[in-house]
Order: structure tokens, then C-alpha cells, then sequence
């Protein structure tokens, strides 16, 4: 099934653990580059698809399990970065995909592909992170609050679409309308979504990229960092420092962005993707 979204990007579906994995994808042929997002969904990645399209790549931005158009939801078991790592490799059987993949992850997404890279459930052949968690930053504060049983069982779908709609609009920077707000939190007006959204930030631990910085350091695959730089969740120094210390990175800083740089520069961010994925 699929369902077109224009500028020849298509909504398709595939099944992967007996659920509907969604995603926003071109069909044709042309090396993969794997979209992987983390708190949001991959209408993170509409921005950029049709010009990574254009440059002769295949690009795939999934939902995640019980998030954005996919099925299925999420628990404190199967929301963690390990279990993410495990259903993305799922994912990429289900489309038959071989061979060497490009992956690129956007915030909790950064960690999932980052995770794929070091434990080579998937064989990466350029890694690159958008304003994504790295090392001990995350969770977020506006995320961190969301954690803990008690808390759960208190908070109401009001409460869960407010501090989204805060979070968004914050993410968004100068590129934040109300229709593009609205877009956003669109999947949150579902229980099921909500549900795993709290599951998600229930599971959220930096160990889980902590763990990973020294198979990282040794590490020789291309690696590309997009930062907005006005990011008050994923601060830039930790890109600087992730540039700095993890061998085969390189930083792009995209000023006057925040957290979803793709909404405000996506021909500058599509061009550093092109560029790295091609070279």
C-alpha cells in the first residue's frame, strides 16, 4: 500500500514483527540511505528527501515501532536503544535490503544508528547524525520529566500534547508555523502513539551511547555531523567533542537552526548528505 505525499515522495508499508511499519520513502533504484528518527517521527526527514532523491540515492525515512504511521506499540522493554537497533535491522530484511547501507538518525534515532554502526546489525557504510543524543547528553529535560511509573499513571493526554506541542515548537526555531506545528503532533492525538511516546522517553538512558564510545573510537566509517546550532536539547559542543575524539567525523554547523535543522535549511543539510553519502 502506498499513498503519495508529492514531490514524488511516497507513504508505503511493510510488515515487520506481524505490525505495519510505515514509511516516507522514492521508489527507485539507487544506493539506501537508511532515515532513522528519535522523539519526533520521519516527518523530520520530508524536508530533504525529494533532493537526496534527485541526487540518485534511494532514501527511506521509517516510523519506528508505535510512533508516527507505524503500528504495533512500544514498551519500556522493546523502547530502548538495543531493541530499536534490533527492530530496525528487522525492518531493513523485511525490504530485502543488502549490501552496504547509509544510515543517518536524528536525536534518540542518532543513538539507534550509532548502535547499528558499532554491533554491525546492519553493514554501515557512512554514519551521520543530525542534532542527535551522543554521549551523556540526553535525556532532555522536557523528555527526562516524562520518566517513572508514577508519573505515567498521572499524566493526562492533554498533558502529553502540551509539553509536544512546547517541545516542537521549540525544535522548530524560526521555521515553527502553526500548520507545521500541527503537522508534527498530528500521530499524538492517537493513545497507542502517546502510549509509546511515553515508553520511549521512559527507556531513554545515556548508557546506551556512553557504552558505545570506545568500539566509536576505533571505528574507521565515514561519519558526518549536522548541527543546528541553536539547539537548546542537543547542545553543539557535544558534536564538537564527537568530532574531536571519534576518528573519520566531520562537523557541519547550520547557524540560525535548532533541533530540526531540516525545516530550516534543508538544501544546505540535503547538500552536506548528498555530498557524504556520494562521495
Amino acid at each position: 500500500m502506498s499513498e503519495t505525499t508529492g514531490t514524488g515522495v511516497l507513504r508505503t508499508e511493510v510488515r515487520v514483527d506481524d505490525e505495519t511499519a510505515s514509511c516516507l520513502t522514492v521508489e527507485q533504484d539507487g544506493p539506501v540511505v537508511l532515515l532513522l528518527h528519535g522523539t519526533y517521527w520521519s516527518r523530520v526527514w520530508l524536508p530533504v528527501l525529494g533532493r537526496l532523491a534527485e541526487a540518485g540515492l534511494r532514501p527511506i525515512a521509517v516510523d519506528l515501532p508505535g510512533l508516527g504511521r507505524s503500528g504495533g506499540e512500544l514498551t519500556l522493554e522493546t523502547a530502548t536503544v538495543p531493541a530499536l537497533a534490533d527492530w530496525v535491522a528487522r525492518f531493513a530484511s523485511a525490504l530485502k535490503l543488502s549490501g552496504p547501507v547509509a544510515v543517518a538518525g536524528h536525536d534518540i534515532g542518532g543513538a539507534v544508528a550509532q548502535h547499528l554502526l558499532v554491533h554491525a546489525q546492519l553493514e554501515v557504510s557512512g554514519l551521520a547524525l543530525v542534532n542527535s543524543v551522543l554521549y551523556d547528553s540526553w535525556p532532555a529535560p522536557h523528555v527526562a520529566r516524562f520518566r517513572g511509573p508514577g508519573v505515567v499513571a498521572g499524566t493526562t493526554a492533554d498533558d502529553v500534547l502540551a509539553a509536544r506541542r512546547e517541545a516542537v515548537t521549540a525544535a522548530l526555531a524560526g521555521a515553527a508555523t502553526e500548520e507545521r506545528i500541527a503537522d508534527y503532533l498530528d500521530p499524538w492525538t492517537a493513545v497507542r502513539v502517546r502510549r509509546s511516546w511515553m515508553a520511549l522517553a521512559g527507556a531513554a538512558d545515556s548508557r546506551y551511547t556512553l557504552d558505545l564510545v570506545p568500539a566509536l573510537k576505533r571505528s574507521m566509517t565515514p561519519k558526518l555531523l549536522i548541527w543546528g546550532e541553536d539547539d537548546d536539547f542537543e547542545k553543539v559542543e557535544y558534536a564538537e567533542r564527537f568530532a574531536s575524539e571519534i576518528p573519520q567525523s566531520t562537523l557541519v554547523r547550520i547557524p540560525d537552526a535548532g533541533h530540526i535543522p531540516t525545516e530550516n535549511a534543508p538544501g544546505r543539510i540535503a547538500r552536506a548528505l548528498i555530498d557524504f553519502f556520494t562521495a
